[in-house]
């Protein structure tokens, strides 16, 4: 866990709460991203407690929000330690975003295929008995299931 350089410390310092009020992160949330190296552990006032620099709520933003879009922590470690050099090419951040996308995508295909399987097991149900239950019978035989044939895509 890396330290904050005395230079970033600004005077504008905010209670662990009031970090998570500005930053849209709980304050458990925050001190786990401190615990997992994704925030640096902030300076302590005189009485101990931890004092977050608007630079620090920025990055409780961007790490909020990354994980709103369903970025793994690895990938928003990778995208950190990029935001923390900007000079650099952003190809690194491209090749992130688009192997997310890619799960996405992959994630949307088997969500359509599942939605399909769904439609077809409610449309075949004949509203009899749960004997001859088209839903009921394709949930006891997995085979049956088109969703499951096309390896869930």
């Amino acid at each position: 866990m890396r330290e904050h350089p005395a230079s970033t410390i600004d005077t504008r310092a905010h209670s662990i709460g009031a970090a998570a009020q500005a930053s849209g992160v709980k304050v458990p949330t925050i001190r786990y991203y401190e615990e997992i190296g994704l925030l640096p552990a902030p300076p302590r006032t005189d009485g101990g407690r931890r004092a977050y620099a608007m630079g620090d709520i920025r990055r409780l933003a961007f790490i909020r929000h990354a994980r709103e879009l369903g970025f793994e922590i690895e990938a928003i470690r990778a995208l950190l330690a990029l935001q923390d050099r900007p000079d650099q090419s952003c190809a690194a951040a491209d090749a992130i975003a688009r192997d997310r996308l890619a799960e996405v995508e992959e994630r949307i295909a088997s969500l359509t295929a599942l939605k399909a399987e769904l439609t077809r097991m409610i449309e075949g149900c004949s509203h009899g008995e749960v004997g001859v239950c088209r839903v009921i019978e394709t949930l006891a035989d997995h085979g049956a299931c088109r969703h499951h044939r096309r390896g869930d895509a």
